[in-house]
């Protein structure tokens, strides 16, 4: 077959979520939403539910790197989306297939803390990520106690929030789509704004807040800026899309299981055309 015939293809390198809710599942939902064609490389598999991270199990790195290896020998593939990457030895093996593949965009969502509090990521791992995927990523999608950690300093308003994108730039990100959900409600009133930020200036986005606890908002916006990029969208426009994506899920918001958290709609927020 023709290379220009082939659908477009995303890769998810990021954490399984048994509870369907968040993680690579979510990813493939968003990408199906899309209409882009889903990839998977597993770099962690959690037990969890809409209640917790119940245990987290690590597999071998070799077999990461021959999931990655398998998809890009192929799969033309326009993104790869990063989420979570449990320790040091994880994000030094995903960085090193990177730079063998060369993918055309890398979406990094520094997955550090799971929505019920759960510690994600190893406290050593922490400067691999800055070093080593950081400088490697088209954008970086921190929301703000992730930011908090990767420039070590407080965000508690949207002026500390310009602050922290230049933090990031200086630790050698491209872009970046900062979240404000975590925003005190005091500081953010009744909007979340996001901000894009790359080398052309900053880009405010606001939504309506919504009162609700959601599971799976962070992988499904890092998957969608992902899928959008496939799609053709440049950074900005695939950027402002996903945030209206991923408050279009919310607004469709379910609850599948006893916990009172919601997981997103993916279908029913799907674009249109």
């Amino acid at each position: 077959m023709n290379d220009t015939a082939l659908p477009p293809c995303a890769l998810t390198i990021a954490g399984s979520d048994s509870g369907g809710g968040a993680g690579i599942q979510a990813d493939l939902k968003t990408f199906a939403a899309h209409r882009v064609h889903g990839l998977s490389a597993i770099a962690a598999l959690t037990a969890q539910h809409t209640r917790a991270v119940t245990a987290v199990h690590v597999p071998d790195v070799a077999f990461l790197r021959a999931q990655i290896d398998a998809c890009f020998d192929d799969f033309t593939i326009g993104a790869v989306k990063l989420g979570m990457l449990a320790n040091a030895e994880v994000i030094l093996a995903v960085a090193d297939a990177l730079e063998h593949h060369k993918p055309k965009h890398v979406v990094l969502d520094p997955v550090m803390v799971s929505t019920s509090g759960a510690r994600l990521l190893e406290p050593g791992a922490l400067d691999a990520l800055r070093t080593r995927l950081l400088p490697m990523a088209t954008l970086v999608t921190p929301n703000l106690p992730e930011a908090e950690l990767l420039i070590g300093e407080r965000i508690e308003d949207v002026d500390a929030m310009h602050g922290a994108i230049d933090a990031l730039h200086a630790l050698g990100t491209k872009a970046v789509l900062l979240k404000g959900g975590h925003l005190p409600v005091e500081a953010a009133r009744d909007e979340v704004v996001d901000l894009f930020a790359d080398g052309n200036g900053v880009h405010p986005m606001s939504h309506a807040r919504l009162k609700i606890d959601a599971h799976g908002t962070g992988c499904t916006l890092a998957s969608a800026v992902a899928a959008n990029l496939c799609l053709g969208r440049d950074l900005r426009d695939a950027s402002i899309a996903a945030t209206d994506y991923v408050h279009a899920a919310l607004l469709r918001g379910y609850r599948p299981g006893r916990g009172d958290v919601l997981v997103l709609d993916h279908f029913g927020a799907a674009p249109h055309g």
